[in-house]
Formats: structure tokens, sequence, C-alpha cells
């Protein structure tokens, strides 16, 4: 279930990358590229290979997907993050999941990402999350002040839909608060995403939790 390889001619090559996905396909794709890097990688399909993975070695960074299986990834997200370690965790979302990328954003990711996978991008996300050695913390009921581009141009009823969004109320729980249907608010997130020039909800979140 598990391949770890070393490489032993770059500057990375004392980094482990644990990669946790369902998909074994996207295990080894992504092993190749993070290979070639320099980095070391091992990889599991299922939450209980990963956790005895963790019993040999703790890794520097885990990209973890949100769908696996029997167990979810934010539940194996929340389990990483109450072991107390300081690890960056970068989900990978296999569809467009915006209430679960809010979620993982509040309990820890580092980052959420679509597919298909950019992978300069995750690579730029993993050097630098390993030169600042820092990882976003859960916000543990905080509120903040968002100041996003683009909101100037949303209409009262979107603004309060993207807050509603961002405190990681689902479409049901936000309709319910508002008082109008989960398909509405549907409606009212693709036009913030639009206005606020969001590929995907991953980039949306990025957008409102980076500004």
């Amino acid at each position: 279930m598990s391949e770890v390889v070393y490489y032993h001619s770059s500057p990375n090559r004392d980094r482990l990358i644990h990669i946790v996905d369902s998909d074994r396909a996207t295990c080894e794709a992504l092993s190749v590229v993070f290979r070639l890097e320099g980095f070391q990688t091992t990889f599991s399909v299922d939450a209980a290979h990963f956790m005895l993975g963790l019993e040999r070695r703790n890794p520097d960074i885990v990209v973890l997907n949100l769908r696996l299986g029997e167990e979810s990834g934010l539940s194996l997200l929340r389990r990483i993050k109450a072991m107390g370690t300081s690890t960056p965790v970068f989900m990978l979302a296999d569809h467009p999941q915006l209430d679960a990328a809010v979620t993982a954003m509040k309990i820890g990711a580092s980052d959420v990402l679509g597919k298909p996978l950019d992978t300069e991008h995750l690579l730029a996300d993993i050097r630098e999350a390993l030169q600042q050695d820092v990882h976003l913390n859960a916000m543990q009921g905080r509120r903040r002040m968002v100041e996003v581009r683009g909101f100037s141009q949303l209409t009262p009823r979107e603004r309060e839909v993207l807050q509603l969004i961002t405190n990681g109320q689902s479409n049901k729980e936000a309709g319910r608060v508002l008082g109008i249907s989960p398909r509405t608010i549907e409606v009212h997130r693709a036009r913030v995403m639009e206005k606020l020039g969001a590929r995907n909800t991953a980039d949306l979140m990025r957008i409102v939790l980076t500004s």
C-alpha cells in the first residue's frame, strides 16, 4: 500500500511528503512530481495506513484528499490537528466543495486545491511552508474582518451569503438563517465567485482567507 523513495541530490532530501488519497494513480503521479523536486515520498490510500505511517515518522508535509473512502479527509485532518502537530496539510478536492473547503481551512489546512491539480502552485505552496515553517491554525471561533477586492460589487444579500459561507455554514444552514432556499444560496454563491474572480471553490477560499 505504501512506497518510500529516497532521493539524495537535493536540499529537500531530508523532507518527507506523505500523500493520502484513495486513488492510487494520484498518489503515484504526485510521488513522481515530488521525487523530481528531491523530496522523499510515501503514500497511503486509507486513513488507517496513514496513521500507522505516523508511528514510524512524522512527515514534513501532508497532501490529503477531502474524500477518503470510509473516513473523510476532514475527519483525518481533525485527527492530525488534534495531535498538536504543526505539519502543513494541503487538501485536494476532486470536485468543487466550497463547504468542505471552508471547514478544512478553519480546521487548519494550509490550502485547498482543486483538480485538475496545478502542481506548480502546489510545489510553490510547499516550498513556502517549509521555508517559513508556519501553518494556519484553526480559527476556534475567533471572528476576523475580511477585506476582499471586488467586495464593493456585491449586493447586500451576496455579502450576507459570503459571510455565512466563510463562517462554515452549509447551503442549508445559510438558507435557514436568511430565510431563503439552499438553491437560492447556491445562485448567490455563484455570483459571488464571479464577482470576486474566483475560478473555483478553493480559489474563493484563498481570496477570502488570505485577504
